[in-house]
């Protein structure tokens, strides 16, 4: 039997070229995960209740027992399953704390001729180098702008420029406003979403600049590290200045290609802020085509709630801009950078 216990940084190193199997219930994998793990329960969510609360009510003896009426059918499914994942033989193991149902995996899948490597502390340890991430000072620059700048955009032209970038709203499935889910994927859980940023954060270099878009603390329904999202408050941020014409054109561009009833739907969950009047007119500039006049009224509200948080920013440096050419702008962003001293 080939078992091999190994520490979170080892396991992760690993996992760049072995399959990773996350043996605890569907439902915890849901909640979050690691990025490259695959679901591979050992138990069902119904079956893990009711050995959970055989443990709690009878004790250990009485749950374990349980579980090997539930595992013990299961083993040679088990094995099979693996040995289509890892056609070579080895691969990593982990739990919820690297406990019972991780190593009793590991023993079969080690009786069963495979090179296993089993995680210390289970996705508990995970989670806690996740977490260490989001404390780790680092310097940041943080690009603002009202809705409509281009921030976002701006963003993969930076790291082809060979900065550092995270697209906070690409690992959130959001673009932060009532018409943020808009053509994007479901969004992740908090958790997950934290370890989709910390797996990015953890392979930077603290010691050079991070370019992240400005963000509140949450982005849709997913919130941001708080350490995180403090440090970016105190980070220098460029304020992207561009003609409010631009920005309607532009975003009038992107929603006369989206269905209108999402749109509607968008309006409607601001309208207590734009008031009945103003949400009238955008929901009949909606049903007329008319995209440039929806989002004027649209960014009357945002632009007033940016302004206002903008003001609470520790450092401020505008940058005007007279177009919204992302390619451009990201080299004219990065001179102006380099002549603020920010590099």
């Amino acid at each position: 039997m080939a078992v091999n216990n190994i520490s979170i940084e080892e396991f992760l190193e690993k996992a760049a070229q072995l399959p990773v199997l996350d043996v605890r219930a569907p439902k915890e994998y849901q909640v979050g995960h690691i990025p490259q793990a695959h679901s591979f329960p050992i138990f069902d969510d119904d079956q893990r209740a009711v050995i959970g609360t055989a443990y709690k009510q009878q004790g250990h003896d009485p749950a374990v027992l349980i579980g090997l009426d539930v595992f013990g059918p299961k083993m040679a499914d088990f094995v099979r399953e693996a040995e289509k994942l890892a056609q070579n033989k080895e691969l990593l193991v982990h739990c919820w704390r690297g406990g019972m149902r991780s190593g009793a995996m590991a023993w079969l899948l080690g009786f069963s001729g495979f090179k296993v490597h089993l995680l210390q502390g289970g996705y508990k340890a995970y989670r806690h180098l996740m977490h260490e991430q989001f404390q780790q000072q680092r310097p940041m620059l943080i690009l603002g702008g009202l809705t409509g700048s281009g921030k976002t955009d701006l963003l993969p032209h930076l790291q082809q420029l060979g900065q550092q970038v995270v697209d906070l709203e690409k690992l959130a499935s959001h673009k932060g406003s009532s018409f943020g889910s808009i053509d994007m994927p479901a969004q992740p859980s908090t958790e997950h979403f934290e370890n989709l940023l910390g797996t990015e954060l953890i392979q930077l270099n603290t010691q050079q600049p991070l370019w992240l878009e400005d963000e509140d603390i949450t982005i849709g329904k997913v919130v941001l590290p708080k350490p995180l999202h403090d440090q970016m408050q105190q980070a220098p941020t460029i304020v992207l200045e561009v003609p409010k014409q631009l920005r309607v054109q532009k975003l009038a561009e992107e929603y006369c290609r989206t269905d209108k009833t999402l749109l509607e739907a968008a309006i409607l969950r601001i309208k207590k802020r734009l008031g009945g009047l103003a949400t009238k007119e955008a929901l009949e500039a909606i049903a007329a085509d008319d995209m440039e006049k929806m989002v004027e009224i649209a960014l009357t509200y945002y632009d007033k709630c940016y302004t206002y948080e903008l003001a609470k920013k520790q450092r401020m440096l505008i940058l005007p801009l007279e177009s919204i050419n992302p390619e451009e702008n990201a080299q004219r962003v990065l001179q102006f950078a380099q002549q603020q001293n920010l590099l």
